[in-house]
C-alpha cells in the first residue's frame, strides 16, 4: 500500500489534472451547457469508463516497463516535466479559448451517443495516458508491495477525484459560464494561478529521485 502522505500528494496532482482544460472537460462543459445536466452526466459516465481502459493498460505497462528497463523512471520523469510545462503554457497562452463559452452549433445527441462519445474522448485523450505514464512511477516503489497493486490503487484514486470534480462541473457549468461572462478578470486569475502551480510541480518533479 502507498503511504497516506504520498497518496495525498498524488490526489493533489490528480486534482490539477482534472481542472486543467482538455478534451474531456471541453466535451462535458459543452454538453452540460447546451443539452442539460442529464446529458452531462451521461457523457461523464462514458469518460469514467474510458479511464478504466487507461488504468488496465498502464498498470500492466508500467509493471513490465519498470522491471525491464532501468532507465524507464528517468524517461517517464522527463516526459512528465515537459508535459506539465506544456499544460502551464496552454493555460496562459494568448487567444486561449474560454471553455465556458456555449457552442450554439452542437446537435442534440441521444443517450447512447453521449455515452459513447464520452468514452472515446476519454480513451483517445493523450492527456490521461501521459499523466498515468509519467506520474505513476513517481509514487510507485517496490518497497510498498506489488507494483501492479499500487498502479491500480493510484488509478482508482484518480478516477474518484476526476468523477467528483467533473460531476460538480456538470451540475454547475451554466452558473460558472455566467460568472466568468460577468467577471472575465477571474478567468485570467484562474489561468495564471493554474500555470504557476503546474510549473511548480514540474520543478519539483525534475529534482525528484527514484527510491
Amino acid at each position: 500500500m502507498i503511504p497516506l502522505n504520498e497518496l495525498v500528494i498524488f490526489i493533489l496532482a490528480a486534482l490539477l489534472l482534472v481542472i486543467t482544460p482538455g478534451p474531456n472537460m471541453m466535451y462535458l462543459i459543452s454538453r452540460s451547457i447546451t443539452q442539460g445536466k442529464k446529458a452531462g452526466i451521461l457523457s461523464l459516465a462514458g469518460i469514467i469508463f474510458g479511464f478504466f481502459v487507461h488504468i488496465i493498460m498502464v498498470s500492466f505497462g508500467i509493471t513490465a516497463l519498470l522491471f525491464a528497463v532501468p532507465m524507464a523512471y528517468n524517461i517517464l520523469k522527463i516526459t512528465g516535466v515537459l508535459y506539465l510545462l506544456y499544460l502551464a503554457f496552454q493555460a496562459v497562452r494568448p487567444n486561449g479559448k474560454n471553455l465556458f463559452q456555449p457552442n450554439e452549433n452542437l446537435s442534440i445527441d441521444k443517450p447512447k451517443k453521449l455515452f459513447s462519445i464520452g468514452f472515446l474522448t476519454s480513451v483517445l485523450n493523450p492527456k490521461i495516458a501521459v499523466f498515468y505514464l509519467s506520474f505513476f512511477p513517481q509514487f510507485i516503489k517496490p518497497a510498498y508491495g506489488s507494483i501492479m497493486t499500487q498502479s491500480l490503487e493510484l488509478g482508482v484514486t484518480q478516477v474518484l477525484v476526476s468523477f467528483t470534480i467533473n460531476f460538480i462541473i456538470v451540475l454547475t457549468a451554466a452558473k460558472i459560464a455566467s460568472f466568468f461572462a460577468k467577471k472575465p478578470m477571474w478567468l485570467k486569475v484562474q489561468k495564471w494561478f493554474m500555470a504557476g502551480v503546474l510549473t511548480s510541480m514540474a520543478i519539483k518533479m525534475a529534482f525528484s529521485k527514484a527510491k
